[in-house]
C-alpha cells in the first residue's frame, strides 16, 4: 500500500456548510471508520468465500488488477478532490475501501483471526493516542513530516527490492521502520488537517480528503504491526 495524500490539496470546493472544528474531525472520522468497517466487511466475506478467494490468489491478473485499480482511485482522488462534487469524492472513497477490503482478505488467511483482532485492537489505541497528540500539540512537526516523506519512499524502494531478494534482514527492517514512519505519519498527518482546517475552514471533500489520508495510515500501520504481532495460519 503504502499511498499517503495529506499534501494532495489546499484549495478544496466550498460545497457545505461550515462547521467547528471539532465537529470538522468528527465528520473525518467518522468517514474514516465508515470506510474501514466497510474494509473490513468485504474483506472477511471475500476470505469466506472459497471461489472468490480461488478467483483471486490463483489468478494474479485479477489480483493485481484490484491493486492497480485501487491505485488509480487514490490518485485520481488526490488531484481531483478539489474539482468534485461531494457525492462524487464520497463514492471514490467508498469505492476505494471496498477494493481495498478485497486485496486486504489475504490477510485473514495467513494470519488466525484471534491474531488479526488482538493487532486490530492494538493498532486502534495507539493510533487514537497518536492521533490525539497530532491533533493538539502546539509543537510544529513539518519537519518530521519531511522526514516521513522520505521514509515513506525507501519503504516503497525497500519493498520492491525484497520481492526480488527475499531477505529476512530487509523484511524486518522494512517492517520495524514501517511501525515508525505510519506511527508518525497518524500524529502529523493529523496536525496538517487541523492547519488545513484553520487556513480554508472545513468542506464536505476536505474532511473525506482527510478521511483516506487517515484510512491509508491506519491500514498501513495495522499491516505492519501484523507483522510483528500477528500469528501465522
Amino acid at each position: 500500500m503504502y499511498e499517503n495524500t495529506s499534501d494532495s490539496h489546499r484549495h478544496l470546493t466550498r460545497e457545505q456548510p461550515q462547521l467547528g472544528e471539532a465537529d470538522f474531525f468528527w465528520r473525518t472520522y467518522r468517514w474514516m471508520a465508515g470506510g474501514l468497517a466497510l474494509s473490513a466487511a468485504v474483506a472477511w466475506v471475500v476470505a469466506s468465500t472459497p471461489w472468490l478467494v480461488q478467483l483471486l490468489f490463483s489468478n494474479h491478473l485479477a489480483f493485481y488488477g484490484v491493486m492497480f485499480a485501487e491505485l488509480a482511485l487514490v490518485v485520481i482522488f488526490a488531484t481531483r478532490v478539489s474539482q468534485m462534487s461531494f457525492a462524487s469524492a464520497a463514492l471514490l472513497f467508498t469505492t476505494y475501501a471496498a477494493l481495498n477490503g478485497i486485496t486486504l482478505s489475504m490477510i485473514f488467511l495467513v494470519y488466525t483471526t484471534t491474531s488479526v483482532g488482538q493487532v486490530l485492537l492494538i493498532c486502534a489505541g495507539a493510533f487514537g493516542g497518536l492521533s490525539f497528540y497530532g491533533a493538539t500539540t502546539k509543537r510544529n512537526l513539518s519537519a518530521l513530516g519531511h522526514f516521513l516523506f522520505i521514509g515513506l519512499v525507501g519503504l516503497v524502494l525497500g519493498s520492491l527490492l525484497n520481492l526480488f531478494l527475499q531477505s529476512p534482514a530487509l523484511y524486518w527492517f522494512t517492517t520495524y521502520a514501517g511501525v515508525l514512519v505510519f506511527a508518525g505519519l497518524a500524529a502529523y498527518d493529523n496536525q496538517k488537517l487541523r492547519q488545513l482546517y484553520a487556513e480554508q475552514g472545513d468542506t464536505g471533500n476536505l474532511a473525506l480528503l482527510g478521511a483516506l489520508t487517515l484510512y491509508l495510515d491506519f491500514v498501513n500501520l495495522f499491516l505492519v504491526l501484523l507483522r510483528v504481532f500477528g500469528r501465522r495460519r
